[in-house]
């Protein structure tokens, strides 16, 4: 099924709708962790477990790690 593109909001809710995951008034990174968790993986999205990830599989690692960048460029 095409969710949309990766980082869109508007696919991260519709897929996570689609597992049963209720997703008002939560923020992106907390909606991407309970999609995780739901698929029986690691729910680390955006947290410093990105310095070590090795989930080369992972639909969010881009993401996250451009988040990590992101978060670095700002300190």
């Amino acid at each position: 099924m095409f969710w949309g593109k990766v980082g869109d909001m508007g696919r991260i809710r519709r897929m996570a709708k689609s597992m049963g995951i209720n997703t008002y008034q939560m923020k992106k990174k907390d909606v991407i962790r309970a999609i995780q968790k739901k698929e029986g993986n690691i729910d680390c999205y955006g947290t410093s477990r990105v310095e070590s990830c090795q989930e080369l599989t992972c639909s969010w690692r881009d993401d996250c790690l451009s988040l990590d960048q992101k978060m670095k460029s700002t300190t």
